[in-house]
This record gives C-alpha cells, sequence and structure tokens, in this order.
C-alpha cells in the first residue's frame, strides 16, 4: 500500500513539473499555441517509464505539437531530474487525452438538443 502512495505521489509530482516546463521553458512554437496541459502521469512501477497525458486546447496541429513534445522529452526529462528527486528519471511517453474535447462535444451535443426543447417551452 505504501508503494501505491508513493507511486501516487511520484505521478502528482512529474504531472506538476512537466507542465510547468512545457509552459516555462519549451521554445517549440508548435508548443507556444494555444494551451497545453498535462491532465496525468502513470508511471510504471519500475520507474522507468512515464506514460503523460496531454490536453490542447486552441493548438494548430495537434499531431505536430504531439511530435514536438516527442522530440523535446529528452530535454524535459533532464529538466524533471533536476527538479524531482528519484533514483532514476523515468522516460517519458507522450498521448493525447481527449477526456476534455469529448466533454466538450457532449456538452454541444446536449445543448443542441436541449435548444429545441427549450424554444418549445417559451412558445406555450
Amino acid at each position: 500500500m505504501a508503494g501505491n502512495n508513493r507511486m501516487q505521489k511520484v505521478n502528482e509530482e512529474l504531472k506538476r513539473e512537466i507542465g510547468t516546463i512545457i509552459t516555462t521553458k519549451m521554445n517549440n512554437t508548435n508548443l507556444k499555441k494555444g494551451l497545453i496541459s498535462v491532465t496525468a502521469v502513470e508511471t510504471t512501477p519500475d520507474f522507468k517509464y512515464a506514460r503523460v497525458y496531454v490536453s490542447m486546447i486552441n493548438v494548430g496541429n495537434k499531431k505536430e505539437a504531439l511530435k514536438a513534445l516527442k522530440k523535446s522529452s529528452g530535454f524535459i526529462r533532464t529538466e524533471i531530474a533536476k527538479k524531482v528527486n528519484l533514483k532514476n528519471t523515468p522516460e517519458l511517453i507522450f498521448e493525447f487525452d481527449e477526456s476534455i474535447e469529448y466533454g466538450d462535444r457532449i456538452d454541444n451535443i446536449l445543448k443542441e438538443i436541449i435548444k429545441p426543447v427549450q424554444e418549445n417551452k417559451n412558445e406555450e
């Protein structure tokens, strides 16, 4: 149980640090457009790999932005090593987190469904 608690703390610390590094230290133009946020980090039990989930809002080309993050993973990993006290800094694997966009799509669909109902109520 203590190992699981440590894992959660490490994941939260990595999430915070990676987010800070992306917003403050990255100079890639693909990463400066829009908002990129780290939504979750899942580290393997041996701490060799960390899957980093990112959400992108108002980013022009999301594939290019993700590619830029993947290319910058070595730099980000070096920056993490300076700030997070781990025996080994995990290799970072970046992936899209579509949950925010998915939620936004559902919200828009619900608004479209509710709109005719509201209009009918107002006409009565």
